[in-house]
């Protein structure tokens, strides 16, 4: 199966500008996240519609949290520990793809059991955003992926050079927020991330 590149919203960008650099990396992702945790409905709903006239594919894209306007707007939906349960969601939007975040083997078995479609783990290096916080490393990304069958996309202070580490883990992808956003030319970022995942996708 070919490895994932998913690029999450950090929350500071404005919509605007996220929308810009996903439409810049378009051709190297296969998810945009809607992360904004901050923003009203309306505004996700804009965001939307920002997307789609940068040229992101409806299927490309997710929305953090909110499966009402997930729903309004036929995308994804990503849960996390505060959000619906899956198997909630999975009850009333059966064509709804739903990805969820979990922080242990027995968060991702519940998921999976639940009926996500694919779970976000992290954070798997020291990041700025988990200041403090220990990272969760390769060794916890290794024993979750041998606990479900679902595609398991790993996050967290994820470089390209680090990206054969990851996938030896298990891991089939890898979500992004810094290394592409905060890119001097997130094209190329974007380029080189996914080059690294198909690389060693084709051995």
């Amino acid at each position: 199966m070919r490895k994932q590149l998913h690029v999450i919203s950090d929350g500071k960008l404005s919509l605007e500008a996220f929308a810009e650099i996903a439409g810049e990396v378009e051709p190297f992702a296969d998810r945009f996240h809607l992360r904004e945790k901050h923003r009203t409905s309306r505004e996700l709903y804009e965001g939307v519609k920002l997307l789609c006239n940068e040229g992101i594919p409806i299927h490309k894209i997710v929305i953090n949290d909110r499966v009402d306007v997930a729903w309004a707007c036929k995308t994804g939906a990503h849960l996390a520990f505060h959000s619906l349960p899956v198997r909630v969601v999975k009850t009333h939007f059966l064509d709804m793809p739903i990805g969820c975040s979990v922080h242990s083997s027995e968060e991702a078995e519940e998921a999976a059991k639940q009926g996500a479609d694919y779970i976000l783990f992290g954070h798997i290096f020291e990041t700025d955003s988990k200041k403090g916080i220990p990272p969760r490393g390769t060794g916890s990304l290794e024993a979750l992926k041998k606990a479900v069958e679902i595609p398991v996309m790993a996050i967290g202070g994820i470089k390209p050079e680090r990206v054969p580490e990851v996938l030896e883990a298990g891991a089939d992808g890898i979500a992004v927020m810094s290394g592409i956003l905060q890119a001097k030319d997130p094209a190329e970022a974007a380029k080189l991330f996914s080059k690294k995942l198909n690389e060693e996708g084709e051995k």
